[in-house]
């Protein structure tokens, strides 16, 4: 529903800024954005702000001319007060005509404003920051509905304004230097060239939406065993620690690739793999962009919301009353029952159907 401002954009827009400050999955789940964008306004300068760990994932994308990244980095006021004057005047730079807001948080909306677009659109907020309602140019009510697909709430904001696409699906693009970089990794840490890789992503921001380690290990022994494949455990630099735990139990068919894939690489990295397995996690958002098969394990959060779709796409989750509860854990206590309940056998009878369709 518009509150405030015409239904309409100009069609006299040169400039276009879309923010998502959200985590990586988010980003990925904005794609549909950009790409609706770039259709309805294919001769625009259209860039895109994000966190600064994003970055190196918007590098490819084909609908963006490039990223302001925002750095959240711990500073000093007088540091602070030059980043900021710096980044202010790198983003009027461009000279926007139109930004677009995906969040509500406070730093998004002071972002649109000091854009200085002259059309400035958000969803409407609820939540008594009258403010933000204010300097916004257009608003929408458009809550969120429970079940309701992220990506396609996000598109629901442009498809009020009628700037639609007719592909939906967050898509990524990985260029062929990114993966002769990917295999070229694969060749250094000596995995099997010539054999499907598995990608396994066992962790997330937030330890109540993963599995226990003597799980992976008993999965990762499974897939090995079984199927004679190579499993690269993947994640970030503070998780190979963790990963390294996993690996060293599971056998030379292993191998810990946590923390060598920079948020540039990763896509290329995953679309060499024949199937990814994770968590609810940036892991399973990207590999589903690069078209690459997923099994999706859910705890707390809601598949309906999150997971990747159509048919290439499996979720395991446990059949409990309280799932999905959409907490942080059981009470809000870190620790979730469902996941904790979840038997590896539930596991593998999914990444056994995703194996057995694969090529060999």
């Amino acid at each position: 529903m518009q509150v405030k401002g015409s239904s309409a954009i100009s069609k006299n827009i040169k400039n276009i800024l879309l923010i998502q400050l959200g985590d990586i999955g988010d980003v990925v789940l904005s794609l549909p954005c950009l790409r609706a964008l770039r259709e309805n306004f294919p001769d625009a300068r259209l860039m895109v702000a994000v966190r600064e760990k994003v970055r190196g994932l918007m590098a490819d994308c084909p609908w963006a001319n490039g990223e302001i990244s925002i750095n959240q980095e711990k500073r000093s006021l007088i540091e602070e007060v030059q980043y900021q004057k710096g980044f202010v005047t790198h983003l009027r730079r461009f000279h926007f005509d139109l930004s677009i807001n995906l969040r509500l948080g406070d730093r998004s909306a002071i972002i649109s404003f000091l854009s200085g677009a002259r059309q400035r659109i958000s969803f409407y907020n609820r939540d008594g920051r009258f403010w933000q309602n204010r300097i916004a140019t257009h608003l929408n009510l458009l809550d969120y509905e429970v079940g309701q697909y992220v990506a396609d709430y996000y598109s629901s904001l442009l498809a009020a304004y009628n700037v639609r696409t007719q592909d939906p699906l967050p898509r990524l693009e990985v260029p062929d230097e990114k993966l002769i970089q990917a295999k070229a990794l694969f060749a250094e840490e000596q995995v099997p060239p010539n054999q499907p890789i598995i990608a396994l992503q066992p962790f997330s921001s937030w330890r109540y939406k993963e599995l226990a380690t003597p799980k992976y290990i008993e999965l990762i022994g499974q897939i090995t065993s079984t199927y004679g494949l190579p499993v690269c455990l993947v994640g970030s630099a503070d998780e190979r620690q963790r990963a390294s735990a996993i690996a060293r139990y599971c056998g030379p068919r292993a191998y810990n690739l946590a923390g060598k894939t920079p948020m540039g690489l990763l896509p290329a990295v995953l679309k060499a793999c024949a199937l990814f397995i994770g968590v609810d996690s940036a892991g399973m958002h990207i590999a589903a962009a690069v078209g690459t098969p997923t099994v999706s394990i859910f705890g707390p959060s809601a598949p309906a919301s999150w997971a990747p779709r159509g048919p290439e796409h499996l979720v395991v989750h446990r059949n409990l009353s309280c799932v999905p509860c959409r907490q942080k854990g059981c009470d809000g206590k870190e620790q979730s029952r469902c996941l904790d309940d979840l038997t590896v056998a539930e596991v593998m009878s999914a990444v056994a159907t995703q194996i057995e369709k694969l090529p060999r």
